[in-house]
């Protein structure tokens, strides 16, 4: 089928035509995405009997619709609290929070709402005329490629780490150990589990997210009374529409910034197995190693939010592409649509561009609407949602361990999740207080068990040999960019300190 003008157009008003569906939708998306541990597959498993009941692309528009919405709810706590609403709103919070205790909650919120709603919408827009070119980025990306992949989201560590090496890279490392455990790849044998059934297949990460930031910052909280200094306070307290606007100049003037950001995610979002924690660290990564101001990052730097924020939302629109296009979905998200679309007896992969056209370019369009439908309702609600940050900490600091440990036990209803969660709360809050940054441990728990699965299944298919790793031109262009990133800016900068020295001779 072919894109036409008015194909495009009649396709727009029809999804505008379900806004009914989609305002909902965003609504319920922003709240749950705002609660760790309610991400957007596990909305959509509560309401799925709602979905199976009404016409396939009306339960497709709401998903999407309430897919979207909840990667950009996961910011909001992130900002405010230093609390992930989700996996891909972490790397969100090494600056976006920074801003908040400076005061600049209501333009951080802002940042992160254009960096998401354009994001999603650039890369909802490139989806919809590109869908049959990106669905062959998986044909061409295996488990070499998946690894160098990760091993850009695995190098956000020595980010961190910048700031003091040695507390850095053990944090790095014990995540790794902890990501660790579980039964291996190839042989299922147990490692770490203490004979524990419920850590057979590896420590659970939505309890160990919400232990390792959320219960840890409201340990931190009880200590003291509010969550900003007095003098952030009053700024807070003062938020005004000139706030929003300056965070809406800002992101203008980083457009490019978000362009390229929301491709990395889009890209990433591409891959099946990969998702928006991925995403979100690899562009965090990449806008750190080739900002020309990487020092500012970690200390409330706008780029800081916008990369994350742009990438996590540029995943959404990828996720879908090998369901729709290949019938393999790309995210948790899109097994659940798929499960839809088998029970109203929609073909998926190439036959649903054959026998059900406007369907499969209309799911695309429907998130381009409901980023619109968005930025129109969120921007205003930034200046409100920045006076979170005074509520005194004694109200809040339990409403967050109530509301967490209950999202802690949804995924998987094992009451051991709870115990997980506080577990990683008190090894979160012993970080924070020793110097150790809690992300760094969340990286390495995420992506080691990730570049280990890869890794392992490369040097099956080479029967062991670990050269393998290099036997791609894909791979090799891969490895030639990660060094390049990670060594393009100690090259800058000794260019800029040869050019002074010039200069001043």
């Amino acid at each position: 089928m072919e894109l036409s003008a008015d194909t495009v157009l009649e396709l727009f008003l029809h999804s505008l035509s379900l806004w009914w569906v989609i305002v909902p939708a965003i609504v319920v998306g922003i709240i749950m995405g705002a609660i760790p541990g309610f991400a957007a597959h596990n909305t959509i498993i509560i309401l799925l009997p709602l979905t199976l009941m009404v016409p396939v692309e009306v339960a497709l528009t709401f998903m999407v619709a309430l897919y979207c919405a909840t990667h950009l709810g996961g910011g909001i706590p992130a900002i405010l609290m230093n609390i992930p609403g989700t996996g891909g709103a972490a790397a969100t919070t090494l600056d976006g929070h920074e801003m908040a205790k400076q005061g600049k909650a209501q333009q951080a919120l802002v940042l992160a709402f254009a960096a998401s709603t354009l994001g999603g919408l650039i890369t909802s827009i490139v989806t919809l005329f590109a869908l049959p070119v990106l669905s062959l980025v998986g044909y061409y990306v295996h488990s070499v490629e998946m690894v160098v992949i990760m091993l850009f989201g695995l190098t956000l560590i020595a980010v961190i780490a910048a700031e003091d090496t040695v507390k850095g890279l053990i944090a790095g490392f014990f995540g790794l150990m902890l990501g660790a455990m579980g039964a291996d790849h190839v042989y299922a044998a147990p490692r770490g589990t203490f004979g524990l059934l419920e850590l057979f297949d590896g420590v659970p990460l939505i309890p160990a997210l919400i232990g390792l930031f959320a219960i840890s910052e409201a340990f931190v909280m009880i200590e003291q009374e509010t969550i900003v200094s007095s003098k952030g306070q009053d700024r807070a307290q003062r938020a005004s529409w000139a706030d929003t606007f300056e965070g809406l100049r800002i992101a203008a003037a980083n457009w490019w910034h978000i362009v390229w950001t929301s491709f990395i995610g889009l890209l990433v979002g591409v891959l099946p197995g990969a998702g928006a924690s991925i995403g979100a660290f690899v562009a965090y990564q990449q806008s750190r190693f080739f900002s020309k101001e990487p020092e500012k990052y970690g200390t409330g730097y706008a780029k800081g939010v916008l990369a994350p924020e742009a990438a996590n939302n540029g995943v959404t629109s990828g996720t879908l592409v090998p369901l729709l296009a290949i019938g393999i979905p790309g995210g948790s998200t899109a097994a659940v649509m798929m499960i839809v679309l088998q029970f109203h007896g929609v073909p998926f992969g190439p036959r649903l561009f054959v026998e059900s056209p406007l369907l499969a370019f209309g799911v695309i369009m429907s998130m381009v609407v409901a980023y619109i439908f968005m930025i129109l309702t969120i921007l205003p609600m930034a200046r409100y949602l920045a006076k979170v940050t005074v509520i005194p900490t004694r109200l809040l600091a339990p409403m967050i361990v109530a509301f967490t440990l209950v999202g802690a036990f949804v995924p998987r209803s094992f009451v051991f999740d709870l115990g997980v969660a506080v577990a990683f709360g008190v090894i979160g809050y012993i970080a924070r207080k020793t110097g150790y940054h809690v992300a760094a441990i969340l990286i390495g728990v995420i992506l080691g068990p990730l570049v280990e699965q890869s890794y392992i299944r490369a040097l099956r298919i080479s029967l062991g040999d670990p050269l393998v790793l290099f036997s791609s031109t894909l791979g090799n262009v891969l490895w030639v960019m990660l060094v390049l990133s990670l060594a393009m800016p100690y090259i800058l900068n000794w260019l800029r300190r040869r050019k002074a020295a010039q200069a001043a001779s």
